[in-house]
């Protein structure tokens, strides 16, 4: 921890440099150039160390020679920077010798003392290069201006070279600031609202801005609510039911849904939905039964694959929208690749094949990620075809992906929720638990600002949500009179969660002072 003189001085020559910073363009430095001078006459702190004065002297004078021996003398401060500091000496030397004619000199220089450094050899290559043609040389003309402007870049990118705390590095005090708005917002477990955060004290976010009221209840079905998923622009709310039902809500502007499309056509229960990329088509998943192709602005059936006695497990878009893939339970069918008109593309099947318990593609088309009933997870890359597997020890029943396509969760019926990376750098997963699940089919899902929550139903007809860095739930949410079957977050509004329940209902949840419910 710095002693009050030192952290004095600190903030005196950060707040220089912050001020007095510009570019060195037209010798022009811009921002606060009055108000750093200022700073730097009433503090009496020279926001410059006197190491650097020295050399900044030498420089500025073409004392070389000197400049070259306080260099040396450094090396047990600078390290290997010493090298390319020299370097840089040793260049605008050799240009100087070669404006004033001092041929000899200046190769002289370049063979003796400069192919002697060990920097990259690109750079002397290139100044060699630059001394066989004026066109290629820095400056060739007379004017003295020149050479006091290279000599001035010259001291500016020594200082870069230079260590704390002999020189303070470019944007220190900004990083400084940055670093202690992360360090807030990482501590804060309901930090979920895009609003700028304020310097002037410290931050916490409360309860307020975080869904844990009920601020409307959706009853347009007639039996178990089985799945929910909100639209990617967040625009619209689709749910599958055991009524042999989905439907398509429209979220309007003030928050509110109301009923767009009711979808019939399965003649069995829908377990399961996925919107498009693009938002403009809706697959629905029959149970044991057909999946079907739906336009979203219609609301009309445009294809249907399979036929009866089809087994789809669950279905995931690439994201040209054009193409999809599903899982199944049978090993004959197990995962097909379609487009949107009915033709196979790709398939991965055969008697070995495990059955498909869920199914997903990361956002950015990369990765297919496949849970099997044998309690595996297969990462397939689709371009290399590179398959990584993952063995869980309880069966696994469902898998979110993050929106940046870097991690993905799944949830188990040991009543825990797992988290891993996609690219594999784990050894092991994060772990949330607290939820019940033991019996049925439970989803989560990832959410809220910067998708740092996790959410899931349960079996206790509860919603629980997670910090993602807290193993424990920070929220508890009560309301459904059943098990909880799925969540969904609203990806563009952080405050907006939906939950399916067996009680025949959607709740959506908002922060609390949304709380007045409405039916719908």
């Amino acid at each position: 921890m710095l002693v009050n003189a030192d952290a004095s001085k600190f903030r005196i020559r950060a707040l220089y440099k912050f001020s007095n910073r510009g570019s060195f363009a037209g010798s022009f430095a811009m921002w606060y150039t009055k108000s750093a001078s200022c700073l730097e006459l009433e503090s009496g702190v020279l926001h410059k160390s006197r190491e650097l004065q020295l050399l900044e002297s030498h420089v500025m004078n073409g004392n070389w020679d000197v400049c070259i021996g306080f260099l040396n003398s450094m090396k047990d401060v600078l390290g290997e920077a010493v090298e390319s500091a020299l370097f840089l000496v040793f260049r605008q030397c050799l240009m100087e010798y070669l404006k004033r004619g001092e041929d000899t000199l200046a190769l002289d220089l370049l063979r003796k003392r400069v192919s002697a450094l060990h920097v990259d050899r690109c750079e002397v290559h290139s100044l060699a290069g630059s001394m066989l043609t004026s066109k290629d040389m820095e400056f060739g003309e007379t004017d003295g201006d020149i050479v006091h402007d290279l000599r001035r870049k010259l001291v500016i990118d020594l200082e870069k070279l230079l260590p704390p705390p002999i020189s303070i590095p470019d944007g220190r005090l900004e990083h400084l600031v940055e670093t202690a708005v992360a360090a807030w917002v990482d501590s804060c477990l309901y930090h979920n609202s895009p609003n700028s955060i304020s310097l002037y004290e410290d931050h916490c976010c409360g309860r307020d801005q975080f869904p844990t009221a009920t601020t409307q209840i959706l009853t347009g079905h007639r039996n178990e609510v089985w799945f929910v998923q909100f639209s990617h622009n967040g625009e619209h709310l689709a749910s599958s039911s055991n009524d042999c039902t989905a439907i398509i809500w429209k979220v309007l502007e003030d928050g509110k849904l109301t009923l767009k499309h009711t979808l019939c056509g399965h003649e069995r229960a829908v377990s399961f939905v996925a919107w498009s990329p693009d938002d403009t088509k809706l697959l629905t998943c029959g149970n044991t039964e057909v999946l079907k192709l739906w336009d979203v602005e219609t609301g009309t059936c445009k294809h249907t694959f399979g036929n009866q006695g089809f087994v789809v497990s669950s279905c995931a878009w690439f994201p040209n929208s054009t193409q999809f893939v599903c899982g199944s339970f049978d090993p004959e069918k197990g995962i097909c690749m379609w487009d949107c008109d009915g033709n196979e593309i790709r398939s991965w099947r055969g008697m070995r094949m495990p059955k498909v318990v869920d199914i997903a593609v990361t956002p950015d088309g990369e990765y297919l990620i496949s849970i099997f009933l044998d309690k595996e997870i297969r990462i397939l890359h689709m371009g290399t075809n590179a398959e990584r597997v993952i063995s869980e020890e309880h069966p696994i029943t469902s898998i979110s992906v993050s929106g940046d396509s870097k991690y993905f969760i799944v949830n188990l019926n040991s009543q825990e929720i797992h988290m891993w990376d996609v690219a594999g750098k784990w050894d092991k997963p994060l772990r949330y638990m607290g939820h019940k699940q033991c019996k049925y089919v439970i989803r989560s899902c990832f959410g809220g600002l910067d998708s740092a929550f996790i959410a899931s139903g349960s079996e206790n007809s509860q919603v629980y949500i997670w910090n993602s860095r807290n193993s424990m739930p920070i929220e508890v949410l009560s309301g459904h009179s059943q098990t909880v079957n799925c969540v969904s977050w609203n990806p563009k509004r952080p405050q907006m969660l939906a939950s399916a329940s067996d009680d025949y209902t959607i709740r959506i949840w908002g922060p609390s002072l949304q709380k007045r419910t409405q039916l719908a």
